[in-house]
């Protein structure tokens, strides 16, 4: 059989984010697979916008990716107790498109934050955003990095023993989740 593919959903913008650096622990505790990650820079969901010009080329590109997914993981931070802007932009364009993209679609949500929670009302709010596109959420110990600017090493690895323990079992998880 030919590796999964996993979509890898980062709900920060920042190229040295900790959520995307959380993303890359995920990936290579998972194993093999073909990644693709998605690209959360775009436009605000308007509906004007979308009766005039139709679903924007970039969140097609982000809708067609979603489908052939095999499974997604997103990171999110937790921004004033919810979920970042970028993110819930994504997941409404996303809903906008043709067909139910996230339907059963194995997916597990992580998040890496400076607080002392590590983004808890953030994953809560990204699972109740979620909810009404019907995602096969994998559950599991959460993975919630707090403190997430002492968590993480020069090279982007997780030094925490109790996170890499957490998050091997939840892409073990995954893995089982897509058979």
């Amino acid at each position: 059989m030919a590796d999964p593919k996993l979509l890898t959903i980062c709900g920060s913008l920042r190229k040295g984010s900790f959520n995307r650096k959380l993303l890359e622990n995920a990936v290579e505790a998972f194993g093999a697979a073909e990644v693709m990650d998605a690209d959360l820079n775009l436009p605000l969901f308007n509906e004007d916008l979308e009766a005039a010009e139709g679903i924007p080329a970039s969140v097609q590109a982000l809708a067609d990716q979603l489908e052939a997914a095999d499974g997604v993981i997103i990171s999110c931070p937790e921004y004033n107790k919810g979920i970042t802007g970028v993110l819930k932009n994504a997941l409404d364009w996303i809903s906008r498109t043709k067909g139910t993209k996230f339907a059963g679609k194995p997916t597990v949500i992580l998040s890496a934050n400076a607080g002392r929670t590590g983004g808890e009302t953030g994953q809560f709010t990204v699972v109740h955003c979620l909810l009404p596109m019907q995602p096969q959420l994998v559950l599991g110990t959460e993975v919630l990095v707090a403190g997430a600017h002492k968590e993480f090493d020069e090279a982007g690895k997780l030094k925490g023993e109790l996170y890499q323990k957490a998050l091997s079992a939840r892409m073990e998880a995954l893995r089982a989740a897509l058979g």
